[in-house]
């Protein structure tokens, strides 16, 4: 006899059934534009307070299980139904009206930018992101669709997200993975022309893997997700996208198969042609390699000819400013892996490997995502100004002979989407004392200048008011949290007696990794309990985290964090929240007064929630790092947070700890606690006033708006007229541009810098101008189709140039057997030793940089450090 388990299932889905006056809910749930709009928000909690947090936030849920009287009785209510349509109208107009783009660059009507990325916070009720990343690329969208760009969205459908966390008795992290149930979720499944959801077929060994689409209407933005949990797949395929960063190296490589090739073939099938694709982190780097195939499949041209054509569109952002960081595969791995793939890319393994390898000749590397990334793209950034330069430093081997300062990565600081993370309590002021364009060009530097204007007595109030907000709900999240572990009611009636509403209030949120150095505030416990509980002026910490379920060490500072609490009278003052996610990051960005940041440096690649902190008006107290080291350092006025130390680094973390650990504890007792309580009127007014520094200058600084436009103008643009160039007319450009460049590399051994002539004995006045000959041997390469450079700039005390300048030299004549003289001028703005150096480089106009791989030649034949000799230095007076 079958078992109901051994039963044939016949599945169905079922819908909330709404009254037709209602059914403009239904569109508003199934657009996460509802997400930034807190009057949409309110619709859904009118609808039934308690089962919107039942739900999880989840408006396709909650309308899903509220009971048929209660939507027949707001069927009939005037208000409600008023306030709907003015919501739905809202979103139409969203959806129609002319926007940025449209107005900045109509000659980009055909482009497309397609961004790919592993994770995708839009909001708690979809949890398939896992922190930072993933909302980045959540806010990211939201900007797109605000903005209007031709923009698509590909990541992976994890049926299981990313795991939920809970403490034990002994504060020790312990996890559960939720089961999501797409049909109530904000997600539709793409249909195919039959009827049936669209799949595209992946290949892994031996075996074909397919990919079901789904789509999440995001604004304008579709943001389609993949799936494999299919029964056409088995067992293991199936978990392809069960977990966000679960399971093990051959995991996460058949993941990022189906997210980089899976999602490019998904593209194809639903007749969506990018002309940009945008690989947010290396996770998705495997796109690059589809395209290539798809080039030559479908113009029969060579690998390089392909690769030339496909890194045109390609847009590549590092997130990680550290080596161990980066998904790297064996080699052995990634053969097995792409067997039956490599010969499609007219590749042998071992071609197939090197674009993996930041040394090419060391067969014993592994093979990086984000080397693989930046091999196949013409356009690579980092993610704040000071990533950028580690980002340079990090990959400079990949460009042997380039100065740091010219690897071709830029950078483009990340902001945060500010509707999502704005309070709705700050929302009203601003809408009260702003101009209308607050909201719609919060990148505008003279909208927050009226923040000015906004009395202290309100925005005080508001700031009151926010932290009070935080402790009530904190206290209701620890009762339910120990009544879940089944504690007594003595210790669940204690809970609601932890933190206070008056007292300095400092936040600590972020993944629980150890260079974030949770625990750096323990270092001297005697001295922070002073602290904490100082009964005229106390302070207490509010922090949350997770930390990977692999992540030992990140567990344990959990622990240590709640050990201490206990030990030290302190659970009062130190309150950790279980289960950080998009709701309780935005309680804390918006109720806290301080927000502590202390990675050690230069390991935060960014850093956003910070961000999220300052556009509510909390100060940030910081390591010069990321986001903030950008931040504090070029703001006019420093009276808009603090830094803890100077920006320094030490080769001895134990010695970094400690000094930085004191440095923090001495800011928070001679400036931060003291300013939060002088209060002569009853009201902090320089804390007030550091508050509206902090808003009107990091505000319009540091927000997804202007990030996504500097993506557009720096990145997209240059990338989509680069594309559709190199890939018409039958790829005829990046076939003759591949052909100049191996033309280069054949001949490259033949250049040579012969002699160099210029007047460097005698001092040279500031800004005068010096002259430069030089003649080169360049074989069989042309005048035309490199470029002869003088590279200049003030000497440091090892003889190096630094901060460099490079001028192109005039081909003057040519002196026979492939010899040319060239000249050209330099001067220094400044006095002091200052040096150059001659180096060739490719010079056609058509290349994104000049500085291809082995293609640079110095006159020493090595990197630019000129030694005092031939010529000398200039000693600029």
């Amino acid at each position: 006899m079958l078992t109901p388990e051994q039963a044939r299932i016949y599945s169905f889905k079922v819908v909330p059934s709404l009254p037709d006056n209602l059914k403009p809910l239904l569109e508003i749930a199934q657009n996460m534009w509802w997400t930034w709009h807190p009057e949409a928000v309110d619709l859904f909690v009118r609808v039934d307070r308690q089962l919107w947090t039942e739900s999880g936030h989840n408006p396709v849920k909650l309308l899903g299980s509220v009971s048929q009287d209660r939507l027949d009785e707001l069927a009939n209510d005037e208000s409600f139904i008023a306030a709907m349509q003015r919501v739905h109208e809202r979103l139409s107009l969203h959806l129609r009206q002319t926007t940025w783009y449209q107005r900045n660059h109509p000659e980009t009507d055909n482009c497309c930018i397609a961004y790919y990325c592993a994770e995708f916070g839009l909001h708690e009720s979809l949890p398939i992101y896992s922190g930072g990343l993933g909302i980045l690329a959540g806010d990211h969208v939201k900007s797109a669709s605000a903005l209007g760009l031709p923009f698509v969205g590909v990541g992976l459908l994890y049926r299981h997200g990313y795991f939920q966390q809970y403490l034990n008795a002994d504060g020790w992290q312990q996890e559960f993975y939720p089961d999501l149930d797409f049909a109530n979720l904000s997600v539709q499944p793409i249909e195919a022309s039959g009827g049936e959801q669209l799949t595209v077929q992946v290949r892994l060994p031996g075996r074909d893997v397919t990919v079901a689409v789904w789509r999440v209407n995001v604004g304008r933005v579709r943001l389609f997700l993949l799936d494999t949990n299919l029964p056409d797949n088995e067992p293991g395929d199936r978990a392809i996208t069960s977990q966000l960063y679960g399971g093990d190296m051959d995991m996460r490589i058949r993941q990022e198969i189906v997210l980089g090739i899976g999602g490019t073939r998904a593209l194809e099938a639903m007749g969506i042609s990018p002309t940009v694709y945008h690989m947010n982190e290396g996770h998705a780097a495997f796109l690059a390699l589809e395209r290539i195939r798809r080039l030559i499949e479908d113009h029969g041209v060579s690998f390089d000819e392909a690769r030339t054509a496909g890194a045109a569109g390609n847009v590549f952002t590092t997130h990680t400013p550290v080596p161990a960081g980066i998904d790297r595969f064996p080699a052995d791995m990634v053969e097995r892996y792409f067997a039956d793939y490599v010969g499609s890319i007219k590749l042998d393994n071992e071609g197939l490997l090197a674009l993996g390898r930041e040394n090419v000749f060391n067969k014993n590397e592994s093979f990086s995502m984000a080397v693989l990334a930046l091999r196949c793209s013409d356009s690579a950034n980092g993610v704040s100004k000071l990533h950028g330069k580690v980002s340079r430093d990090m990959w400079k081997s990949i460009w042997p002979g380039v100065a740091s300062e010219e690897v071709p990565i830029g950078w483009v600081t990340n902001g945060i989407h500010a509707r999502t993370w704005l309070s709705a309590d700050l929302t009203r002021l601003f809408d009260r004392y702003l101009s209308a364009d607050w909201q719609t060009t919060p990148e505008a530097h003279s909208v927050w200048e009226s923040v000015k204007d906004i009395p202290d007595e309100e925005l005080w109030r508001v700031r009151q008011d926010r932290r009070q907000r935080l402790v009530t709900w904190v206290r209701w999240k620890m009762r339910e949290s120990l009544k879940r572990r089944g504690a007594g009611s003595a210790e669940i009636a204690k809970a609601g007696e932890v933190l206070d509403h008056e007292a300095l209030t400092i936040g600590f949120a972020r993944r629980f990794a150890t260079y974030k150095r949770a625990n750096m505030l323990l270092r001297d416990p005697a001295r922070l309990a002073r602290i904490l509980n100082n009964t005229d002026r106390p302070v207490q910490f509010v922090l949350a985290g997770k930390a990977h379920p692999a992540d030992t060490q990140g567990k344990e500072l959990i622990r240590e964090i709640l050990h201490f609490a206990r030990e030290h009278n302190a659970v009062r003052r130190i309150v950790f929240v279980e289960n950080y996610d998009m709701n309780v990051a935005r309680y804390l960005v918006q109720g806290v007064d301080v927000w502590l940041n202390n990675p050690r440096r230069p390991m935060e690649a960014s850093g956003t929630s910070g961000m999220k902190a300052a556009m509510n008006g909390v100060l940030n107290l910081s390591i010069l790092d990321g986001w903030w080291d950008e931040a504090y350092r070029e703001a006019e006025n420093k009276d808009l947070g603090w830094a803890i130390g100077s920006g320094e680094l030490y080769a001895n973390y134990e010695y970094q700890d400690q000094v930085e650990s004191q440095a923090l504890y001495d800011l928070l007792e001679k400036q931060v606690v003291p300013m939060f309580y002088n209060r002569p009127d009853g009201l902090p007014h320089e804390w007030v006033a550091w508050v509206k520094n902090c808003l009107r200058t990091l505000g319009p600084a540091f927000n997804t708006t202007r990030m996504v436009q500097e993506y557009a103008e720096k990145f997209y643009i240059p990338a989509h007229n680069r594309s559709v160039k190199l890939t018409g007319d039958g790829l005829d450009d990046a076939v003759d541009l591949t052909t100049y460049v191996d033309h280069l590399r054949a001949h490259w051994g033949e250049v040579k810098v012969e002699t160099i002539e210029a007047d460097t004995a005698q001092p040279l006045g500031v800004s005068q101008p010096m002259g430069v000959h030089a003649v080169v041997q360049l074989g069989r390469i042309e005048p035309d189709q490199v470029k002869v450079q003088l590279y200049y700039g003030p000497l440091d005390g090892d003889g190096r140039i630094r901060k460099a300048t490079s001028v192109d030299m005039n081909h003057v004549e040519g002196l026979g057997d492939g010899r040319f003289r060239y000249h050209g001028e330099l001067s220094a703005p400044n006095s002091g030793q200052h040096g150059f150096a001659v180096r060739v480089i490719p010079g056609d106009q058509r290349l994104a940089t000049p500085f291809i791989p082995g293609l640079i030649l110095w006159d020493s034949q090595a990197a630019p450090t000129p030694k005092t000799a031939k010529p000398k230095p200039v000693a600029v007076s």
